[in-house]
């Protein structure tokens, strides 16, 4: 964070100061709301959550260097209290945020959005110090606790924007309003929450709303519910997309034989080559999003093609491959899970697989209201048609539904298998998988269905290991 003293803070939150000797003492270093990740020069954010509270480390903190406690009540070391210490770090983020001299670049989307903040920073660190959206730390706490992570030296700050209803991004693009609004797509993540696709697009839109004149809006061409957002903002419009009339595009779009993707990218200042090292088609449009904001910061073509071609994932559980000493290629993509990015994996599934028998383990996809049987249905026939070897479909009700739509659309009722638990499905796959194989476990977080995959990982380097 920018060096700050603690009666600046205070007088930015609202707060008053306890229990502190010197006031024009400096916050040098990041907030941080868990207490593992204290040092000198930070402050402590204390949340009291249902389990934990934070305020019952502030001791432990601050003899660990935390400066000061950002809290709801005075704990006897010096705390700066404010009555909602979530609207304080909102706060603080929107004033840091100002007097930075960083460009801020936000992006929303049903689906991709981790992976595309990835890519972007990632090319943009090549051009100028860049922070970013850690994992999937999008929501009312995770931005500005990233926001409050830059410094003087930063020149790109990357944010990833969660929303779960109408006016959530709004409120996000309030505490940090962006220069460059991405949107990659409107999908059914969520749908059950939101109630349709138009409330999505809707909801997405806000990020759209919030950019200035000079500032640019970078939406997807091939997405109609995307596209039409350029309506709803005064901001210069750049398309992004396969589609012959986006600003920046893919051409000849392939796979390689591991499955990574390459193709050549256009964009109005040239085009070049792209091999990409991370797994499936659907990578194509998150670095056609990626290379697009490079675009408008002015990077050539020839150095985001590079840059995209190096780039490789920084977030854990998404198309995540280790190759097994034994052969087996465990591809863990558990993170999370919705109709779209379970099809795109099922479809990286199918090609990292081609010549090898092919696994799905598959989970509950959460959060799609009456949308859940039919979509589940689908998936489990897709599987299928792509010819995946086996789907193991992990769990209760949606997985049972899983399995019955990849047992109607098969021919002899082989192709699929539904089991109680990650334990069971390690079971399974360890008494059948052989060398050769591709697996992909893929579900919601609400699942875990990471232990499965770390499970057969384990497996293969070390011998009989049980899932956690």
């Amino acid at each position: 964070m920018i060096a700050l003293s603690l009666a600046e803070i205070a007088a930015v939150v609202g707060g008053q100061t306890h229990d502190i000797p010197d006031p024009s003492a400096e916050v040098t270093g990041p907030v941080v709301r868990d207490s593992r990740e204290v040092g000198p020069g930070t402050l402590f954010a204390a949340f009291a959550g249902e389990r934990v509270d934070g305020h019952d480390f502030a001791r432990q903190v601050v003899e660990a260097g935390a400066v000061a406690v950002l809290a709801s009540r005075p704990v006897g070391v010096p705390a700066i209290v404010v009555e909602d210490v979530q609207s304080a770090l909102g706060a603080l983020a929107r004033h840091v945020v100002r007097r930075l001299g960083a460009t801020l670049v936000a992006l929303t989307g049903s689906a991709g959005k981790t992976s595309t903040k990835d890519l972007i920073a990632q090319v943009l660190q090549r051009k100028a110090p860049t922070v970013w959206t850690p994992g999937s730390l999008n929501n009312e706490i995770g931005l500005p606790l990233t926001a409050l992570s830059a410094t003087e030296e930063t020149r790109f700050l990357v944010l990833e924007m969660g929303a779960r209803g109408i006016g959530h991004i709004r409120y996000l693009t309030d505490l940090t309003p962006p220069k460059i609004g991405l949107v990659l797509n409107v999908g059914s993540a969520h749908i059950g929450e939101f109630g349709g696709r138009e409330q999505i697009a809707q909801a997405k839109g806000e990020l759209v709303e919030a950019l200035p004149e000079d500032g640019t809006a970078v939406l997807n061409a091939d997405d109609p519910l995307v596209r039409a957002m350029a309506s709803r903002t005064k901001a210069k419009v750049i398309l992004f997309g396969e589609s012959d009339e986006a600003d920046v595009r893919a051409e000849n779009v392939r796979l390689t034989d591991s499955g990574q993707p390459a193709f050549l990218l256009r964009t109005p200042s040239g085009a070049s080559e792209v091999t990409m090292r991370l797994y499936g088609e659907h990578h194509v449009s998150n670095a056609l999003a990626a290379a697009a904001v490079a675009h408008e910061l002015g990077m050539s073509a020839e150095e985001i093609a590079t840059a995209l071609s190096e780039a490789g994932s920084l977030s854990r559980w998404r198309m995540e491959v280790t190759e097994r000493p034994d052969g087996v290629t465990i591809v863990n993509d558990a993170y999370n899970a919705n109709p779209e990015s379970m099809r795109a994996a099922l479809r990286a599934l199918a090609a990292m697989g081609r010549g090898r028998r092919t696994w799905a383990v598959l989970g509950k996809m959460a959060e799609l209201g009456d949308e859940a049987l039919a979509e589940h249905d689908a998936v489990g026939r897709l599987a299928v048609r792509l010819n995946v070897g086996k789907l193991v479909a992990v769990g209760g009700r949606e997985a049972s539904w899983l399995q019955l739509g990849a047992y109607n659309e098969g021919s002899w009722g082989e192709e699929s298998v539904h089991v109680s638990d990650a334990q069971a499905a390690v079971d399974l796959l360890r008494s059948e998988l052989r060398p050769g194989d591709v697996v992909l476990v893929k579900a919601s977080r609400s699942v875990g269905l990471e232990s499965v995959a770390q499970a057969l990982v384990e497996t293969g380097a070390e011998g009989e290991v049980s899932a956690r």
